[in-house]
């Protein structure tokens, strides 16, 4: 497991650690070493904050046919995620359709958000991936937060400029 990002400021000459993150720079690494750098682009707050508001709101407007099948926010994106391609899959191959079914039915209550199908005798698990700050960053963020909240305004039946946006605090 890799140590946590340090910042440093471009000074011009090179890059100087900020003064928070000068101790763990100095414990990691050796003066006259080449380190390889990047940037890493932050996730703004104020986007996070208007992808989930913008998610609420979009399922408290779910007409009631379509919000029987999410009763939570949360079961509303990690489906959207799924269904949009941001997910893992595993799949157990069975002996039989009818072990399939017996599978699936075991599976599925193991994760409350996981969407399980069978087809013949193959059983398939999908679940939403994180869209946790450490697990995607800005710019996998972005595009998932756009085709979600695409696929949740399709749910609605409407153009996703059309939904009304709370804004972001």
């Amino acid at each position: 497991m890799s140590a946590a990002p340090l910042t440093f400021t471009w000074d011009g000459d090179g890059m100087q650690p900020v003064a928070s993150c000068r101790r763990a720079a100095n414990e990691r690494y050796v003066v006259g070493e080449r380190y390889r750098m990047d940037t890493i682009e932050e996730r703004s707050q104020k986007s996070h904050s208007h992808y989930f508001a913008s998610l609420n709101e979009m399922w408290a407007s779910l007409p009631d046919d379509k919000a029987v099948h999410f009763p939570s926010v949360d079961h509303l994106r990690k489906f959207a995620l799924i269904r949009c391609g941001y997910s893992d899959q595993r799949q157990i191959v069975c002996a039989s359709k009818a072990e399939a079914q017996r599978v699936a039915r075991f599976v599925k209550p193991m994760d409350e958000y996981a969407v399980v199908t069978h087809h013949e005798a193959v059983v398939s698990v999908f679940t939403a991936q994180s869209q946790s700050r450490k697990a995607m960053g800005h710019k996998a963020f972005q595009e998932s937060k756009d085709k979600v909240l695409d696929y949740v305004a399709g749910l609605l039946g409407v153009d996703r400029a059309d939904v009304p946006q709370q804004e972001a605090a």
